[in-house]
C-alpha cells in the first residue's frame, strides 16, 4: 500500500467547486499495472475544463477548511444539473505525465525502474497506479520533462494529419497555430512534406512560426486577414481544417475562404456552389461563444463537426495507435518537443494567482506541474 497526495475537483449538489489535496491509498500493482512516482505532467486545455468546469477562476477564493488549504468557488444551479454525472464525487487531474516506475506487477516486471510517460487522468498527483498498456517506457537520455506531454499534443496532431488523408484531403489549415500543439502540427507537415496553412491571431505569432520554417501564415488580427487566407487555401488546395476557437466567426470565415479559393479555378458555374466538400473538425473552445457563420457563401458541401483524440483515433483502425505511438518514441526531442515557460507543484495549483495564470491559455505560455517538488 502506498499513500499518494491527489489534486481533486469536486463539484457539491449545494453549488460550490473545491480543489483540494487529498491522501488516497494506492494498493500494490496488479500483475498487468505498475506503480509510478509522478514527476512530471503538463496543464493542458483539457485539465483546466476537468479543473474548474464552468467556474470563473475570478470568484475563486482560498479557505483552510478542517486544516487543509482549498480553493472554492460558486457553481450555477444550471451547471450543477449539467454535471450530474461528476457531483458530490472528487475528480483527479490530469490527463498525462511522466516518472519513475516504482513497482512493477509480475506480467510487466521488466518496466520496474524504467521512466516512463503515462496517459490516463489522474496524473497531478504524487504517485499513479496504471495499467502497463497506459505507459510508454522512455528512448535513452530522455527524462520525466520531455516526455510528460508525450500524448495528448502529438497524438491529437498526428491524428489531424492521419484524418486529413483517410477522409481524402491533401493539405489542411489549423488555428491557434502558434500553440504547442501547432508548432508540433508545423513539424510534422515540414518534415511528411503536407501543405498546412497557420492561423495565429498575432503578428508577433505569426513571425514566431515563420522563424519555425512555416509558409503559409494567416494572422485573423490583419485587415486583409480574409484575403491572406483565401490566397493560401488557393495555394494549397487545404479543404479541411482543426479549429481549436471553437466559438465566433472564425469557422465560419475558413469555410467561405475555402469556397472562394475553389471558385477561383472553377469552370462553370452552379447555383449551389462547388461540389468540392468543405470541413471543418472543431477541438477546442478557446472561444466560447455560439459559432457563427454566414452559410449563404459557402455552397452545399461543407460540414462542421467536433473532433476528440479518442475517437479520432478508433477510426484510424487497429494499429494505428501503437504506430503514432512509435513515431512519437522515435521524434520525442525533435518533432515532438514541448516547451514549458513556468514549473509549478501541486500546492502551486491552489495558488489564485496561479490558478488564474493557467486559466488564460496564453499562446507561448505553457506550465509544467511537478508533483513531488
Amino acid at each position: 500500500m502506498t499513500k499518494a497526495l491527489q489534486l481533486q475537483s469536486r463539484i457539491a449538489s449545494t453549488g460550490e467547486l473545491e480543489l483540494s489535496l487529498v491522501e488516497v491509498d494506492l494498493p500494490d500493482p496488479g500483475p498487468d499495472e505498475v506503480l509510478v512516482r509522478v514527476e512530471a505532467s503538463p496543464v493542458n486545455p483539457s485539465d483546466l475544463g476537468l479543473l474548474l468546469g464552468p467556474v470563473d477562476p475570478a470568484t475563486a477564493k482560498a479557505e483552510t477548511r478542517q486544516g487543509r488549504q482549498v480553493v472554492v468557488a460558486p457553481v450555477s444551479a444550471g451547471a450543477v444539473a449539467a454535471l450530474a454525472a461528476r457531483v458530490d464525487q472528487g475528480m483527479p487531474v490530469g490527463n498525462e505525465g511522466a516518472g519513475t516506475v516504482l513497482a512493477a506487477g509480475t506480467d510487466v516486471a521488466a518496466l520496474d525502474g524504467k521512466t516512463v510517460s503515462m496517459f490516463g487522468g489522474g496524473m497531478w498527483a504524487t504517485h499513479r497506479l496504471i495499467k502497463a498498456a497506459q505507459v510508454m517506457e522512455l528512448p535513452a537520455g530522455a527524462e520525466p520533462r520531455d516526455g510528460a506531454s508525450w500524448y495528448v499534443n502529438p497524438m491529437t496532431a498526428l491524428c489531424m494529419v492521419e484524418t486529413m488523408k483517410k477522409d481524402g484531403h491533401t493539405a489542411l489549415a489549423h488555428t491557434a497555430a502558434a500553440s504547442n500543439l501547432g508548432q508540433m502540427l508545423n513539424r510534422i507537415c515540414l518534415k511528411d512534406g503536407i501543405p498546412l496553412v497557420n492561423i495565429v491571431r498575432s503578428q508577433a505569432q505569426a513571425e514566431l512560426l515563420r522563424g519555425q520554417g512555416a509558409k503559409h501564415v494567416c494572422d485573423s488580427s490583419a485587415p486583409d486577414f480574409m484575403d491572406r487566407l483565401t490566397d493560401a487555401l488557393a495555394a494549397t488546395g487545404a479543404t479541411v481544417a482543426f479549429d481549436a476557437v471553437g466559438g465566433g466567426p472564425l469557422a465560419g470565415q475558413i469555410l467561405v475562404a475555402m469556397e472562394q479559393a475553389i471558385k477561383r479555378t472553377a469552370t462553370s458555374y452552379s447555383h449551389y456552389g462547388s461540389d468540392t466538400h468543405k470541413q471543418v473538425y472543431v477541438y477546442g473552445r478557446l472561444n466560447t461563444a455560439p459559432s457563427v457563420f454566414d452559410r449563404t457563401q459557402v455552397g452545399f458541401a461543407w460540414g462542421i463537426g467536433g473532433f476528440l483524440l479518442t475517437p479520432a483515433l478508433k477510426s484510424l483502425g487497429a494499429g494505428a495507435e501503437a504506430r503514432l505511438r512509435a513515431r512519437v518514441a522515435a521524434e520525442l526531442k525533435t518533432t515532438f518537443a514541448s516547451h514549458y515557460t513556468s514549473e509549478i507543484t501541486l500546492k502551486d495549483v491552489l495558488d489564485l494567482s496561479v490558478l488564474r495564470a493557467t486559466f488564460k491559455k496564453a499562446t507561448g505560455e505553457k506550465y509544467l506541474v511537478r508533483p513531488n517538488g
